[in-house]
């Protein structure tokens, strides 16, 4: 098990959960705008699941989806990281980048920042050949930053997402991937 407590940049450290983040996560999951491209908005015991398995993961990994805290500034804005999906997609088995952040934190290249060094801890440290993300196809801003990390979409594998029903207007998913080589070249 490789064991990473926290990964720094300029502007941010992604970090090991804290009780202290369940809360605020929970406004995050609440929050329509955030959840805009989710199936529905969770509840407080709902987040507090998906934090707890997070944390569960991330013990048992020693990386997964990182709290993300403002250096000097907000203890707590979301989290960027690495995960194995649970569920069957095309793509798998596969490591998925995906980020989720509060709004208040939207419009400043946090998600970018953090998910290069998620990208970058993922090709270096973990040593994998691929990262892949995936969202619904009206997700715009996620779109962005996936084609800012250089990603590319592979259209011949969107697929509908297997944990939404069938019929749901998210349940198309557009698949993005990241070669460890296509990552190298570009950082030169």
């Amino acid at each position: 098990m490789i064991d990473i407590k926290s990964i720094q940049t300029d502007r941010l450290i992604l970090r090991a959960w804290r009780d202290s983040d369940f809360a605020p996560f929970a406004t995050l999951n609440a929050d329509p705008e955030v959840m805009q491209h989710f199936p529905w908005l969770l509840t407080r015991a709902e987040s507090d699941d998906v934090a707890g398995r997070i944390v569960a993961r991330m013990a048992e990994r020693g990386w997964g989806w990182y709290a993300v805290e403002v250096k000097g500034g907000e203890p707590f804005i979301g989290f960027v990281g690495l995960n194995v999906p649970t569920y069957e997609i095309p793509c798998g088995p596969c490591v998925e980048i995906g980020w989720r952040l509060s709004r208040a934190a939207w419009g400043k290249g946090y998600a970018t920042e953090a998910a290069r060094a998620a990208v970058g801890f993922g090709f270096e440290i973990l040593n994998l050949p691929e990262v892949v993300s995936f969202t619904v196809v009206a997700n715009t801003r996620s779109r962005a930053v996936m084609e800012r990390l250089g990603m590319i979409h592979d259209s011949a594998n969107d697929f509908d997402h297997p944990s939404i029903e069938e019929g749901h207007p998210m349940r198309r998913h557009v698949l993005y991937r990241l070669t460890a080589s296509d990552w190298r070249a570009a950082a030169g």
